[in-house]
């Protein structure tokens, strides 16, 4: 069995969260964006299809800086990641944003940071501190007690593919994190979103009808998820996740429902009430909290 990982520097801790929160800002818009884009254009081709506009951009840029192929020991880890987070998680969320409004779905995906910590202790050997579990359950538990406040104590259908979709996400982020250490942040998703291609072209195309029909909204959502959720954003968030720590750069995730929140204010009209300050105060003080040592 493979022995702990060591904590990094509070140095290396601190550039990875500063790392991770840009790619938390950058995902943020992901559950708006694909709100809009499902609206007029079918959830496979949204989900699955952002992924292929990605591995153009992704194929690209490997080709323009002769990055080499990966060990062959990296190719099935590398599967891994592309059934979480090319594959897993935009199809699921995208079939749960034509159910429920971006901000409903943004709490139920509040879930993916305590999640994450438990693939990377489970996938990494990582060991966070008690008090880190402590502090985590307990931003979770404001974020899902906020979820089930907003839905008047109830749960959606929609919730369960949410809920898997944070599911795929964390082992996704967890193995990619561990392959960043190894080849770059870039280089996962990029060679993720290559490896994925081949088998998410035939749905994409079956799916691709009525696209002339699509408003320019539902078009701009697409190119927002494809160019920066699907590809863009894990740059950062990978960097952030291999220097700081899955677990501790993942509980920075905690506020990507609350920025989803704004955004769809903002971009989908949706109400914003005192409570969501309220709560993601609690979530900031978890995190703060949790990550000092």
């Amino acid at each position: 069995m493979s022995a702990p990982r060591r904590a990094p520097s509070a140095a290396r801790r601190g550039r990875g969260l500063a790392w991770g929160f840009v790619g938390v800002l950058a995902f943020s818009a992901t559950l708006p964006a694909t709100r809009l884009a499902v609206a007029a254009l079918d959830p496979v081709f949204v989900g699955l299809g952002r992924a292929l506009v990605a591995a153009v951009l992704a194929t690209a840029l490997l080709a323009a800086t002769h990055s080499p192929l990966p060990r062959r020991a990296a190719w099935p880890r590398l599967a891994v990641v592309a059934l979480g987070v090319v594959a897993g998680f935009p199809l699921l969320t995208a079939w749960a944003m034509r159910h429920v409004p971006a901000s409903h779905g943004a709490v139920v995906v509040g879930l993916l940071p305590l999640a994450t910590a438990v693939a990377g202790a489970l996938l990494a050997h990582e060991r966070p501190s008690r008090r880190f579990w402590i502090c985590a359950v307990a931003g979770s538990a404001v974020v899902v007690g906020y979820a089930l406040w907003k839905g008047g104590g109830a749960l959606h259908v929609a919730d369960l593919l949410l809920v898997g979709a944070v599911i795929a996400a964390a082992i996704g982020y967890a193995e990619g994190a561990r392959l960043a250490r190894e080849i770059g942040g870039w280089q996962v998703i990029s060679w993720a979103l290559v490896l994925a291609a081949p088998f998410l072209a035939i749905p994409t195309w079956r799916a691709a009808g009525g696209l002339a029909d699509a408003p320019w909204t539902a078009w701009a959502g697409f190119a927002y998820v494809a160019v920066v959720s699907a590809y863009v954003g894990f740059f950062a968030w990978y960097k952030g996740l291999a220097e700081g720590g899955i677990a501790a750069v993942g509980q920075v995730q905690l506020l990507q429902p609350f920025l989803t929140i704004f955004l769809s204010v903002l971009l989908l009209g949706e109400a914003l009430d005192p409570a969501t300050f309220v709560a993601a105060g609690l979530v900031i003080l978890a995190i703060a909290i949790g990550r000092s040592r």
